[in-house]
């Protein structure tokens, strides 16, 4: 188990975490905003991203006292072919690193990891994002074929 951070460590790394942010929406062409969730609602970050096979989807990073969590929606539940899309995302986890395609709220598709406040740098960061880049690029399409083949089918 990580950790429990103290409040100036948590300060400190919100402040980074701000850094880093502002400077990809500076200069990383795919990320298209940067938001901050009131601060009632904790540290959280919403940072929109433009993709090419998902157009746009969201990063939601999450600081909390043992971890950063990391997530975005992939997709709606399927439609048919259930059983077939969740052995494709759980094959699909192998290949993963840091993340698993998880089953969400109304049954969607989400994408999610966490690693430990100690963990936290630009590097890593730069990393989370470019893996949800791949990640969702590689299998959103595929994805999408199987849980709501009837309507490609068309």
């Amino acid at each position: 188990m990580s950790d429990l951070a103290s409040e100036d460590e948590l300060v400190a790394i919100e402040a980074s975490i701000d850094r880093w942010a502002a400077h990809e929406l500076a200069d990383n062409p795919v990320v298209d905003a940067v938001e901050r969730a009131p601060a009632s609602e904790g540290r959280r970050w919403f940072i929109r991203v433009r993709g090419e096979e998902k157009d746009v989807y969201t990063v939601w990073l999450t600081l909390r006292q043992r971890t950063l969590h990391f997530e975005t929606y992939v997709m709606p539940a399927p439609e048919e072919n259930h059983g077939q899309l969740y052995e494709h995302l759980l094959r699909r986890n192998q290949r993963l690193t840091g993340m698993a395609f998880v089953i969400g709220i109304e049954d969607a598709v989400f994408l999610q990891g966490s690693l430990p406040v100690s963990a936290i740098t630009d590097a890593e960061l730069d990393r989370i994002l470019g893996s949800f880049y791949a990640y969702v690029e590689q299998c959103f399409r595929p994805a999408l074929r199987i849980g709501f083949a009837s309507r490609f089918d068309r």
